[in-house]
């Protein structure tokens, strides 16, 4: 399985006079590898933890410890590397559920033993899905949508899985924001 190449993160700030200026530059420096599934990386790129962003010269907010969510009114850029589902399907039972807990969320996994793929799961947020490399499938409850390079997701709580059917690597850019399930729909969800 051949890994996906680097890339580099930019992020701006300001001079003490108010000028513009690339404050980081270079490789992300929080990247995780999921132990639960060998091949799956994390590349944490930004996140907030209020809306309005407060926007300043701060330290870097993506040191510290992998979730799989933004916080309450909080957003986050994520890279995730996709191993084909030939490496997924390796993985336990067990090993599906401690994925979660792994990423700091073991309620979000919705996988069962009969569901489609064994790392469905839900979070409460709207996110956004940009596939960089490669292929992937959206796995939902009642069908699969197949994405290539370019194709963009938005993904509004479902329960849903990714899906890597080829024997190359690909890769997504996610943009997660805090939700909240209108009464609704919550009342029907399971």
């Amino acid at each position: 399985m051949q890994s996906l190449p680097p890339f580099k993160r930019v992020v701006t700030g300001h001079s003490a006079e108010g000028t513009a200026l690339a404050a980081l530059v270079g490789a992300v420096p929080n990247s995780f590898d999921l132990k639960a599934v060998p091949g799956t990386v994390f590349h944490e790129i930004w996140n907030s933890d209020t809306s309005p962003a407060t926007l300043d010269n701060g330290a870097d907010p993506t040191l510290k410890p992998l979730v799989l969510s933004p916080s309450t009114l909080g957003s986050l850029i994520r890279v995730v590397d996709i191993p084909p589902d030939s490496v997924q399907n390796q993985v336990s039972d067990a090993s599906a559920a401690a994925v979660f807990a792994e990423i700091g969320e073991a309620h979000a996994g919705t996988g069962q033993r009969d569901s489609k793929h064994k790392l469905m799961h839900r979070t409460e947020t709207l996110d956004y899905g940009i596939v960089t490399e490669g292929e992937v499938w959206l796995v939902l409850d009642d069908e699969d949508v197949h994405l290539k390079r370019g194709d963009i997701v938005v993904q509004r709580g479902t329960n849903h899985a990714w899906s890597n059917r080829t024997e190359a690597m690909a890769r997504m850019v996610f943009i997660l924001l805090d939700g909240r399930y209108a009464d609704s729909l919550r009342e029907v969800l399971p």
